[in-house]
This record gives structure tokens, C-alpha cells and sequence, in this order.
């Protein structure tokens, strides 16, 4: 590992001071879970570390009745445990719960869950965010079997790695940001983008900006029901190939709302309007999740290596929305 410089601040406005204005000024250190091997393998360097952990950002509880704020150093394991966000948001909890190993969970933070640098093997091996030599795209002609098959058309091909991001999108939350300019806010599925060229990040968030809050509120209240639905290889930790998340709002049996939020398919959390317009005033029954299920995947453009994904995203879609009419009929 690289000699750094290390900063342990007291308040956000002392760790807003010690950041810089490029990434390699400074990183940031929460939970140290996913930076610390970046910096031992050479994928992230900075010359200076900033431990946030004393600056007071753990706090978790309701706002209202319609609002629910998490820190962004609140631990995932304390996150799943809590008692009135299992009764206020379960599909999230239990999200949370499943999320990496309670090893990790017991040291993993929900805002280093979300800032998290992509999974992609050529990312960690050393070859950049977009992977590209002479010009090409190493993904493209290379192994991308676990890359994005949505919004791969331009260089970045790799795949947003949160499982728990997809989840606060699709039942409405947003990130509190500050910064030398102060502090503001940003919708959670505007958080994320897609780099267009080297040097660019996957995050809407400066250098010199700490995220200090996750907060749970949809101006259409909470939804009636929620469901994600993980496809991994194996069911002990492990990274899935495709995931869903789905949040309905339903007047009587009939959807008036939904968000269908689809994770580790595109380098971010890709919100399916396609699913939605399948779904929005039609009852939630078998045809109309099937239909919703093929809807999902019907602009998929697989690389030459993942095309398996498509059929896997769209049952992993249509067993969420089963899941999801399960809690209807419960």
C-alpha cells in the first residue's frame, strides 16, 4: 500500500475542509470495507485518508409519519435490525439483512454501501472505470459475463455492485450531500450516471462532498407493496447477476403507482418504465405480471458473453411482482 496522510475529523465541516478537490487528494473512509483493498491493490490512491466516524452521522428514526431518515454511518446489521423500519419499510430491512455477509454487515455503512466502486474485474485489475486500451473496450471484446445489458451502448459497461440501492429507489428516497457550498440534496435514482469518459464517476458526488443521509419519503406516501427478488449462483453471499425491486401503490386491486427499480444490469440502478406502463392501471394478476416480466427486458441489448442475463432479469421481475401479489393476498 501507498504511504498516506491520516485525518481523523470531529465535525462534517472539519471533514469537508480536509477533502480536496480531486479524488486523489483525499478518500474518504466509513466502514473501510471496500476502500482499503482498492488502496492494497493499487486500484485507489490518495494522499490523504479521512475517517468520518466521529463526525455524528449514525443517528436512524422517523421524521413523520411518512419519512425515515438513515445516516449515512449507520452500520447495514444495525440497519435490519431496527424495529420501526421493519415495521415501516420490510422488504428493505430484510434487503439489508441479505445484503454481503454479517461479517461485513457489522462494518459495512449505508453510505459506503452506496458509493461502493463497481464489482467489474477489469475495474479491480487495474484497467480503469470504462476499461479501455488502444482506443476499444477491453468488455466488449473480452469477458463480460457479468457486465450491463441496458445503457451499455457507450464505453462504461460495468454494473452498479449495491443490492440495497435499487430498494430505496424503487419505494422513494433521496441522499443529503454537503459540501464547502453547503449541503444539498439529490433523488437517490439521480445519484447515479453514467460515465462518459475516463475519469468521470458513477456518483453525482464531488471530492470534496460527504454524504451525510439516506431519507425514505415518497410524495405518494408509503407503497402499498414492495418485493425484490436476488438471482445468484449460490444462496450464501454472493454477488447476483440480476435482481429486482419492485414498490406498488394499489387502489383496491387495481395499480395506481409503480416503480420497478432493476439491479446489476447496467452501470446504474435501472428504473424500468417499460415494466411500469405494463402495470399501472391493470389489476396485479398473472397475465399482468407476465407481461410486465417480459416488458422489463424489452430493450436489453446483451453483450456478446451475457445474454443469459436477459431471461434471468426477466424472471427475476416476474417472481418480485409474484412476491409482491403474495403480500396482496396475505
Amino acid at each position: 500500500m501507498r504511504q498516506f496522510e491520516y485525518a481523523a475529523p470531529k465535525s462534517k465541516e472539519q471533514a469537508v475542509g480536509l477533502l480536496g478537490s480531486s479524488w486523489s487528494q483525499a478518500q474518504i473512509l466509513a466502514g473501510g470495507t471496500d476502500l482499503l483493498a482498492l488502496m492494497k491493490d493499487d486500484v485507489v490512491t490518495s494522499k490523504r485518508v479521512v475517517n468520518i466516524k466521529e463526525i455524528g452521522l449514525s443517528r436512524m428514526g422517523s421524521m413523520g409519519p411518512d419519512t425515515f431518515v438513515i445516516g449515512a454511518l449507520a452500520r447495514l446489521s444495525d440497519i435490519a435490525e431496527n424495529a420501526d423500519l421493519r415495521q415501516r419499510h420490510p422488504m428493505l430491512a430484510n434487503v439489508v439483512d441479505e445484503a454481503a455477509s454479517p461479517q461485513i454487515r457489522n462494518m459495512a455503512t449505508i453510505g459506503g454501501n452506496l458509493c461502493q466502486r463497481p464489482r467489474c474485474w477489469y475495474f479491480r485489475s487495474g484497467f480503469g472505470l470504462l476499461a479501455m486500451k488502444n482506443g476499444k473496450s477491453m468488455v466488449a471484446e473480452g469477458d463480460n459475463r457479468n457486465h450491463a445489458i441496458f445503457a451499455n451502448d457507450g464505453p462504461a459497461k460495468f454494473v452498479s455492485p449495491s443490492t440495497i440501492a435499487p430498494a430505496l429507489i424503487a419505494i422513494g428516497s433521496h441522499v443529503t450531500l454537503v459540501g464547502p457550498k453547503g449541503t444539498r440534496t439529490v433523488p437517490l435514482g439521480k445519484f447515479y450516471r453514467t460515465p462518459k469518459a475516463e475519469g468521470e464517476r458513477e456518483h453525482d458526488l464531488q471530492p470534496n462532498e460527504v454524504l451525510i443521509e439516506v431519507v425514505l419519503s415518497s410524495q405518494s406516501g408509503p407503497p402499498t407493496l414492495t418485493a425484490q427478488y436476488e438471482i445468484r449462483q449460490k444462496a450464501a453471499f454472493d454477488w447476483p447477476m440480476s435482481l429486482a425491486s419492485v414498490a406498488l401503490w394499489m387502489d383496491g386491486k387495481t395499480v395506481k403507482k409503480a416503480n420497478v427499480v432493476l439491479g446489476a444490469v447496467a452501470p446504474v440502478p435501472w428504473v424500468s418504465q417499460e415494466a411500469t406502463q405494463a402495470l399501472v392501471g391493470k389489476p396485479l394478476n398473472e397475465q399482468t405480471i407476465d407481461a410486465a416480466a417480459k416488458a422489463a427486458v424489452s430493450t436489453a441489448k446483451p453483450l456478446s458473453r451475457n445474454a443469459y442475463k436477459v431471461q434471468l432479469t426477466r424472471v427475476a421481475v416476474k417472481r418480485a411482482l409474484m412476491q409482491a401479489a403474495e403480500g396482496a393476498r396475505g
